[in-house]
């Protein structure tokens, strides 16, 4: 019997959250089992405070583009944790840095199959591989791995009813000074990775002055900053102040809806329960999110091939501003 199993995913904060859906599942069906988690330690408060979790180990492997000599470092840090003497080591990434990562940690490794991935040499480092197509739903890819790597099925039925898995503690309490008891609250997420995942300021100013309701921006850095200070200067919406992971996931845990773009944070509303519309115009939405009846996705009119992303592709911003704001609507009075 397993007592003890690595778990490695270690970016972004998007796809942790797709990959940690399973945790729960995991738990209930071998409630002993030790799980460790492997992770970039920008994304670590996102796996923070999770009592599925027993241990969560930051690395820094991006630090090695920036000196090649880091990569000592890193293997030595890898390497103290081969002690842990791991039953099993899934590699829910499928890179070549995260089979490296396995490949160090233990010798029962399970990941993706070649087939299943864009970095197919990554591949050869496992002894057992999943097959599930790189362009199916990222959640269910996720699922899939950790699950039949452990020998046992998380159904569709088991993802839409999950309880919510992202958890905090000695937040920020300032956060619910922001928030409304008269009027629903509504938190944007005007950032993302790349500016053609964007959606127009002057859009999302114009949704918050079709809802009278009490909107808040949430912002990652100073660009964003910079358009979250354009869309309050011509609407009735708030700017936060700036929110570490952990006081981010309080607040939004107490909104009543979120909207955003196809980045973490507007995942984080699915990962809470929380209803949400994320907007997609280069990415694809099939791929990248959990349709339920309280999350939903508005497209643009972009073919996606999710094997080949067009970060030239800005059609996001052509998105009509009025489907969102009918859709906010269903979400908050339905």
């Amino acid at each position: 019997m397993m007592k003890r199993i690595a778990i490695i995913k270690l970016s972004a904060m998007g796809d942790i959250i797709h990959a940690m859906v399973a945790l729960q599942y995991i738990k209930r069906k071998y409630p002993n089992l030790q799980i460790d988690w492997f992770v970039e330690s920008t994304f670590a408060p996102i796996l923070e405070n999770n009592p599925d979790i027993n241990q969560i180990i930051k690395l820094d492997l991006k630090s090695i583009k920036k000196d090649k000599k880091e990569i000592i470092n890193q293997i030595k840090l890898i390497k103290k944790y081969k002690t842990n003497s791991y039953d099993l080591v899934i590699d829910a990434q499928g890179h070549i840095k995260s089979a490296i990562v396995s490949f160090i940690l233990g010798k029962n490794r399970v990941r993706i199959s070649k087939n299943s991935t864009r970095e197919k040499l990554a591949s050869f480092f496992y002894t057992k591989k999943v097959d599930i197509a790189y362009d199916k739903n990222a959640i269910e890819r996720n699922v899939k791995v950790l699950s039949q790597a452990l020998n046992f099925e998380i159904t569709k039925d088991d993802i839409l009813n999950k309880k919510a898995f992202l958890f905090y503690k000695n937040e920020n309490e300032v956060i619910y000074e922001y928030l409304s008891k008269d009027k629903k609250n509504v938190l944007f997420v005007i950032g993302a990775s790349w500016p053609s995942k964007m959606y127009s300021k002057e859009k999302f100013a114009k949704i918050i002055n079709n809802l009278d309701e009490n909107c808040l921006i949430t912002w990652g850095n100073e660009a964003e900053k910079d358009i979250a200070d354009f869309i309050v200067n011509i609407s009735k919406a708030k700017v936060l102040p700036k929110l570490d992971l952990n006081s981010l996931k309080a607040i939004m845990s107490k909104v009543d809806l979120v909207i955003g773009n196809d980045t973490g944070p507007t995942h984080m509303a699915w990962a809470l329960n929380i209803p949400s519309i994320t907007l997609f115009g280069n990415t694809p939405g099939y791929r990248n999110t959990y349709i339920t009846n309280t999350n939903k996705i508005i497209e643009s009119k972009s073919i996606v091939n999710p094997f080949k992303l067009d970060r030239n592709d800005f059609s996001i911003k052509e998105i009509d501003e009025n489907e969102i704001i009918n859709t906010a609507k269903r979400l908050l009075y339905v």
